[in-house]
């Protein structure tokens, strides 16, 4: 006959070596990540264009579950700039204070009027890239935890991403740099910005074609479930106006109950007149804003 008491205490044994043995692996698991380098890899291609590369930063000692992942996206109008608007001073400034960050720096497909790459092409481009980290995250050892920064038009792609898709992956935070939120109001004021440009990339007007006005613009996307934005902005900008594209964005999220904060400095234009120490405030608010924002 069996013993029902020798039975369970055989079944407590295999459970208490199971959680050993688990527990084990856990830790061989994060010691393996200790000494592993700082790598970084330059020109990356997340597609067969040549304009689709990134450049690609990967901390020391790296997990795939505590790395998180920083993309940066610049800016020039969505028809010029390059990733290397992003200068090494800059990259290393963010390494730095985001130590723990993986950083990937993306190109997309510019705007070559009127022929080639309207848009949503540029829009398509960063969802690409973002699959593609995605996708390698494993061979990376970067986790699941990703932010967008973006300056100007790549702000503007920054935000339409995070605000318009929760796949491959839910943006956990947004920073955005002086970027257009309603392309109707950039149209219809578009203080600087060449009109003539924007109806090119977005094939018409307003009035001719809203749809892809209206779905280009992530003010349209905003809702409770919005990633978490911290707006940077000068309040005599004459690209991307304060009044009618970041503060109407900073309001729709506070309406929605999204965790955002609104910096708006004084006096200053669309980032070519900002201070080393505007630049230092606006990084230290950043940075204070990840620190809560993106666990």
């Amino acid at each position: 006959m069996l013993n029902p008491n020798k039975n369970k205490n055989h079944f407590l044994f295999i459970v208490l070596i199971s959680i050993i043995l688990i527990s084990s692996c856990s830790k061989n698991d994060n010691t393996n990540n200790v000494g592993i380098p700082e790598k970084t890899t330059m020109n990356v291609a997340y597609g067969t264009d040549a304009q689709q590369k990134m450049d690609i930063y990967l901390p020391a000692n790296r997990t795939v579950v505590s790395t998180k992942v920083l993309i940066l996206i610049h800016g020039g109008g969505w028809t010029s700039g390059d990733k290397t608007d992003f200068s090494a001073a800059q990259i290393d400034t963010l390494k730095k204070r985001l130590p723990d960050y993986a950083i990937f720096n993306i190109n997309y497909r510019l705007g070559a009027l009127p022929a080639s790459n309207p848009f949503p092409t540029q829009e398509q481009d960063v969802k690409t890239a973002i699959n593609f980290i995605y996708n390698n995250r494993t061979d990376y050892l970067i986790s699941d935890k990703f932010v967008l920064m973006g300056v100007s038009a790549g702000a503007h792609l920054s935000l339409l991403h995070a605000y318009k898709y929760n796949s491959p992956v839910k943006i956990k935070a947004v920073i955005d740099f002086f970027g257009p939120s309603d392309m109707n109001d950039l149209y219809n004021n578009p203080g600087a910005y060449p009109v003539a440009i924007l109806a090119l990339l977005l094939n018409g007007t307003p009035a001719t074609n809203p749809t892809l006005y209206t779905e280009s613009s992530p003010l349209t996307y905003v809702s409770a479930t919005s990633s978490p934005t911290i707006i940077l902005q000068g309040s005599l900008d004459p690209l991307v106006s304060a009044t009618t594209q970041s503060l109407p964005l900073k309001n729709k999220l506070t309406t929605m109950g999204v965790a955002n904060q609104y910096v708006l400095y004084d006096g200053l234009h669309h980032g070519d007149d900002w201070s080393t120490a505007t630049f230092t405030d606006a990084f230290n608010k950043i940075q204070f804003f990840l620190a809560a924002n993106v666990q």
